[in-house]
């Protein structure tokens, strides 16, 4: 009887989360759009996909953009970075809006994942506050000691938007938490900005 009463508190709460929503197909870029700082640069000489992995050169800067925007959400993907070449800067961009609001870059919140600094915030013209933490200037360092991979390894990466509030984990440890964001809702954005990296498993799951 107890065990009957305890699926029955339980099944409700599973029941509101939302199916998952991948992002990415694996296959090619629906539901994207791509900027580049280069007007003559197109799409696949900087983003293609290979065997089911998202490749970007990192070069010239520039982003891969979702044509929906997104709120309450928990995100997954994978990244690594080319294991031939040095780890390089790229990021994830949550909320964005205006777009080349800063050089290329859309307003909205980056989760860095440059080489050992997966999951500093940068505030990209959307703000956000960390507990006793002051900014560096448009940076809030993460707290905690980097828990990336060696290149040609991947990655995992969890943001949890809900609300005014941001989570990040590297590699299942939690390594910032934001609140008072500037924005609520917005496009979801990779970054071509400076090395050769690679993404998959990009998966959103709605929030109740």
């Amino acid at each position: 009887m107890k065990r009957l009463i305890i699926v029955l508190w339980i099944m409700p709460l599973l029941a509101c989360w939302a199916e998952p929503i991948a992002l990415f197909n694996g296959k090619n870029f629906d539901g994207w759009t791509f900027d580049s700082i280069s007007p003559n640069t197109t799409l696949e000489q900087v983003w293609s996909v290979q065997d089911g992995v998202i490749v970007c050169q990192g070069r010239p800067p520039g982003v891969l953009r979702t044509k929906e925007n997104f709120s309450n959400y928990q995100l997954e993907l994978e990244w690594r970075w080319n294991n031939g070449g040095n780890p390089g800067n790229s990021g994830l961009l949550v909320h964005a809006s205006t777009p080349r609001f800063m050089h290329v870059w859309p307003k909205s919140l980056e989760v860095q994942l440059g080489s050992n600094n997966a999951g500093d915030f940068w505030m990209i013209g959307e703000k956000v506050s960390v507990a006793n933490t002051e900014p560096q200037g448009r940076r809030f360092v993460k707290p905690h000691p980097s828990a990336e991979k060696p290149a040609g390894e991947w990655n995992h990466m969890r943001v949890r938007c809900e609300g005014n509030q941001i989570q990040v984990w590297v590699n299942g440890q939690l390594m910032h938490e934001g609140t008072d964001l500037g924005a609520s809702s917005g496009a979801i954005c990779l970054q071509s900005e400076n090395g050769e990296i690679h993404f998959r498993g990009i998966v959103l799951t709605p929030l109740p």
